[in-house]
């Protein structure tokens, strides 16, 4: 088995140009520590022996492909994550969204879709939600099945609770969803106006034209060149006075964007001018 980092420098850039190559995914850009971390990572709960076997196994079976993407993305996400950001959406951002006869959302990079049924259930209960359309998508295929489940588990569900109530919740969580055993499915009314989709952030373009772009917890993943462009991307999908969030260690400052945009208030929202 191999020991923790000894994948090299060089070696990590061979199975990056191998998998654009062959598959068309283009991690070239990604943060290298970030990927270098992950590929170890794989190579250590798989149990390669050597840096050629795992590249054997990556080359020659495309079946393992879509673990390997899974792996080397990050899919840590929750409901209601960053409390004060959901409440600034319920009350500084979906009144404006009010005003459109009908609303689009993407969630980009959505990962197993906490955040898309969280923005769903703040459209509910601004009754906006039968004229609203959420966009989720994701360049992993297999996070995309888990989402369109709405199935989670249990287990997260007080935690879930809490931050929901300090975003500014007033219903009771727990009639969201039904308890069986170990997990928790949502009520599948919530989901009846999502769309899950793949969507590759570095090589697909725009697809529609939103009122907002949700992407939290991506771009900190992307050197800036790969920032920028995803920035743009973007910008071109939002409409004049559309709203962009990102995380909370995210910022459109020293971007290309910075100047298109004011932000809101201390939350990570930006407005697009006119």
């Amino acid at each position: 088995m191999l020991e923790p980092n000894v994948i090299k420098d060089e070696e990590l850039e061979i199975l990056l140009a191998d998998v654009f190559s062959l598959y068309g995914y283009d991690f070239t850009q990604y943060s290298k520590a970030s990927l270098k971390r992950r590929v170890n990572r794989i190579c250590l709960i798989d149990k390669f022996t050597s840096f050629a076997e795992l590249r054997y196994r990556l080359l020659n079976h495309p079946e393992y492909l879509q673990r390997f993407v899974e792996e080397i993305t990050v899919n840590v996400t929750e409901m209601f994550r960053d409390p004060s950001f959901f409440r600034a959406l319920r009350e500084n951002v979906l009144p404006q969204l009010g005003t459109y006869p009908f609303i689009r959302i993407w969630v980009a990079g959505c990962s197993t879709g906490e955040e898309a049924y969280s923005i769903a259930i703040l459209l509910r209960e601004a009754n906006l939600y039968s004229r609203s359309l959420i966009y989720a998508t994701d360049l992993n295929p297999g996070v995309l099945e888990k989402a369109a489940k709405g199935i989670f588990p249990i287990a997260q569900m007080k935690q879930y609770s809490e931050n929901y109530i300090l975003s500014g919740g007033k219903e009771d969580f727990s009639s969201y969803y039904m308890a069986n055993y170990d997990v928790a499915k949502f009520d599948k009314n919530l989901s009846d106006r999502m769309i899950f989709s793949t969507h590759n952030l570095v090589s697909d373009s725009s697809f529609n034209e939103f009122q907002l772009v949700v992407c939290r917890n991506v771009l900190i993943y992307f050197e800036k060149d790969l920032q920028n462009h995803v920035f743009t991307l973007f910008d071109e999908s939002l409409d004049n006075l559309g709203f962009l969030a990102l995380g909370a260690k995210e910022t459109i400052r020293f971007s290309n964007l910075e100047n298109k945009y004011r932000q809101l208030d201390m939350e990570k929202i930006w407005r697009k001018n006119m």
